[in-house]
This record gives structure tokens, C-alpha cells and sequence, in this order.
């Protein structure tokens, strides 16, 4: 009977594991270009932002506490065309003084919300 235990236990954690690690392969996928561009066409929720003070160095060099890749020029075109279709988000934009062609890049969390990094 322990044997029977401790095998149903260990099938119970690693299914865990694996569990988490598909949750993780995920929330990776989602900011590839065609599905953050997506999600920001009718994002309708809070977000964050983050100014990149040094933009034409980040673009090279990003900082260590970056997790978002720098976008390519048309990646970038491709975000803000994205947004521009959300009159929602570009009113929150504008709301918070933010031009979206100043929007550089942006970041979904595995919890849905998103940061936009502007120039």
C-alpha cells in the first residue's frame, strides 16, 4: 500500500510541474508579434508604462532588468498600428500624455496586464 502512495503522490507533483511549465511556455508566446499585436487591438484594461530614457541604446543594449526584447522598426509599426486601432487605449494614452508613436515596445504579463514602453 505505500508503494501505491508514494507512486500516486509522485504522479500528483510531477503533473504540477508540467502543469507549470506549459503555463510559463505561454505567457513567453504571447508577446511574439502577431499575438501582442492582438491583444493590444482590443486590450481594454489598466497598463503600465515604462519610459526608455536612452532609446536609440536600448534598441543595442537593453537593460539587465529588460525583459522585453527591442521590437524591429516594422515590429514597432506593427504595435502602434495595433494600438491605433483600439480607440480606447489611445484615448488612455492621450489621457496620460502619451503619443502612440512614441510607443517602442510592449509586454504581457501572465496575469493579462500589460506594459507599454515609450520613447
Amino acid at each position: 500500500m505505500n508503494r501505491v502512495t508514494n507512486f500516486a503522490m509522485a504522479a500528483i507533483i510531477s503533473s504540477f510541474a508540467f502543469g507549470g511549465v506549459s503555463y510559463a511556455e505561454d505567457s513567453v508566446t504571447m508577446n511574439y508579434g502577431p499575438e501582442i499585436e492582438r491583444t493590444l487591438a482590443t486590450f481594454n484594461q489598466n497598463f503600465d508604462v515604462k519610459y526608455l530614457n536612452d532609446y536609440q541604446n536600448q534598441k543595442v543594449q537593453p537593460d539587465a532588468e529588460d525583459t522585453a526584447i527591442p521590437r524591429s522598426e516594422a515590429g514597432v509599426k506593427n504595435i502602434q498600428a495595433s494600438i491605433k486601432e483600439n480607440k480606447p487605449l489611445v484615448e488612455k494614452l492621450a489621457a496620460k500624455g502619451i503619443n502612440v508613436d512614441d510607443v517602442v515596445n510592449a509586454q504581457q504579463a501572465a496575469d493579462g496586464s500589460i506594459t507599454l514602453f515609450v520613447r
